[in-house]
């Protein structure tokens, strides 16, 4: 289940709450109980073994922003 941060305006505390991605847009209540919250960005690091593309691929090294011939 996707994990969400918040951070409570009223007092500052920074929390995560889990919950499906289909209630994703809803507010959350800070653990002190203030109801003035407003939902973190979060990055997400995926990495892998080799940094290549999965089947063990190499990545394209050239070629432009899709990795093809093209030249974009």
């Amino acid at each position: 289940m996707p994990r969400y941060e918040y951070r409570c305006r009223a007092c500052g505390d920074t929390f995560e709450v889990n919950r499906p991605m289909a209630r994703a847009g809803e507010p959350a209540a800070c653990p002190q109980g203030h109801s003035d919250t407003v939902k973190l960005l979060s990055t997400v690091a995926v990495t892998g073994r080799g940094g290549g593309l999965p089947g063990g691929a190499p990545a394209p090294s050239a070629g432009g922003c899709c990795g093809g011939g093209c030249g974009c």
